[in-house]
């Protein structure tokens, strides 16, 4: 299959990335701060039929990761879905999903942030995710390598984690009394609003295909990449949303604030309640640091089309990273993670989210045979997914983030306006 060119030359970027480091990548996104923070909630919204919530929010993951995965091998680009909207359904929609992109990933970035000093230092939690911002985009800005690897030492030490609180739940004396308790029953409305919820901890996928430009052979990579990440992430969250079920039941869990600690506290294992903890802050690290990555690489597709400053196009001669979209991207995170409370932000980048992808399935569904375009079914439950789950989410939160793209999709038309009035932009 024939790829569309990327930039080549100063203003391209070194293709360094194999199978297993955008595997990583991808886990490091997904297997974060989700998985310790959006049970409980989604418990709350779903009672007993969290696990169909679970399956629902996997069934668009998978719409999503495998529309993704078809154009990322087209359009071996930085940019993701600001790239495969732009081409496949015109200029504005790529925008939009580039605006969707940025503003809801800003916002997951604040949240896990938040949620790095909520672990480590509840009293000052928001100093701590200022530090936390701040040295993750360090990292970032010395190379893509060294983020591979931190994110491969990242995601190592959640996974332990998480197995620990899977093995205490399951061989727990208490599961037998917790099954006893069902919660309270599973409407419609609640299942699709814990899907959403839970789809937050999904998302992280995307970032393996808005790092086009620094894969080896994008075109077998990134398609392989995307599916063994996402079943990975699949395989693991069921088996803790199991686990901590067995031990708590639904009623329970839908009350806990820290529903893995609480688990492993009604387990019977309060000596693991303290790695639980560091763990829950490690794994919003790693998120942090994927969000930053992915979200700078979006803003540098975006600065090279002048939808936003072209001055956050250029690439760092020697790290060969976008360093000035890094920087800005990492100032502005750092300012939300300051001022901002980590509910909001998760809610908000959620319908953000799912706004972009519905625009990758759409993109997907204009795709020809011989472009690799998935079955027919595929895009079309993908969209209709994004679209419900998006519009399930608390109405505050709907009507708040359809405001911001509206404030988008105003600023473009303002923007195309003023190029027609003087001309072009060169």
């Amino acid at each position: 299959m024939n790829t569309v060119g990327a930039p080549t030359g100063a203003g391209a970027m070194k293709r360094r990335l194999g199978v297993s480091d955008a595997v990583v990548i991808g886990l490091g996104s997904m297997i974060g701060a989700g998985i310790f923070a959006a049970l409980g909630p989604a418990a709350d919204a779903a009672g007993s039929g969290l696990l169909i919530a679970l399956a629902l929010a996997a069934v668009v993951a998978y719409c999503n990761a495998t529309s993704s995965a078809r154009l990322a091998a087209l359009y071996p680009q930085s940019g993701g879905t600001y790239v495969y909207g732009r081409e496949r359904l015109g200029d504005f929609w790529g925008y939009l999903a580039g605006w969707a992109f940025v503003v809801g990933k800003t916002a997951s970035c604040a949240a896990m942030a938040l949620t790095v000093g909520a672990y480590l230092w509840p009293g000052q939690a928001h100093a701590v995710a200022v530090a936390a911002v701040v040295a993750l985009t360090a990292v970032n800005y010395t190379g893509v390598q060294k983020s591979a690897l931190l994110t491969r030492a990242i995601v190592a030490v959640v996974l332990a984690v998480l197995a620990a609180v899977v093995v205490a739940a399951l061989t727990s004396a208490g599961a037998d009394a917790a099954r006893l308790d069902i919660g309270s029953h599973p409407t419609v409305g609640g299942v699709f609003q814990a899907a959403g919820l839970l789809f937050f901890a999904f998302a992280g996928y995307a970032r393996i295909a808005t790092l086009g430009e620094e894969v080896r052979d994008p075109a077998r990579t990134i398609p392989r990449a995307i599916p063994i990440a996402l079943g990975i992430t699949l395989a693991v969250y069921a088996l803790v949303a199991v686990a901590v079920l067995t031990v708590l039941g639904p009623a329970r869990l839908a009350e806990a604030t820290a529903p893995l600690s609480d688990a492993v506290r009604a387990a019977g294992a309060d000596w693991l309640v303290p790695i639980v903890r560091v763990g829950g802050a490690v794994a919003a690290l790693g998120a942090l640091l994927a969000l930053i990555l992915g979200l700078s690489r979006t803003t540098l597709a975006m600065a090279r089309d002048r939808h936003l400053p072209h001055v956050l196009a250029a690439v760092h001669p020697r790290f060969g990273v976008p360093h000035r979209a890094e920087l800005a991207v990492g100032s502005v995170v750092a300012l939300l993670a300051a001022t901002t409370d980590v509910r909001g932000a998760i809610g908000f980048s959620s319908f953000g989210v799912l706004s972009y992808y519905a625009i990758a399935n759409a993109s997907a569904w204009t795709l020809t045979p011989q472009e690799g375009r998935p079955n027919r079914l595929v895009p079309v439950l993908g969209l209709a997914g994004c679209a419900s789950l998006a519009f399930a989410l608390p109405p505050s939160t709907a009507i708040s983030g359809t405001a911001v793209f509206t404030f988008g999709a105003a600023v473009y038309g303002l923007r195309k306006a003023a190029a027609a009035n003087h001309g072009p932009r060169h």
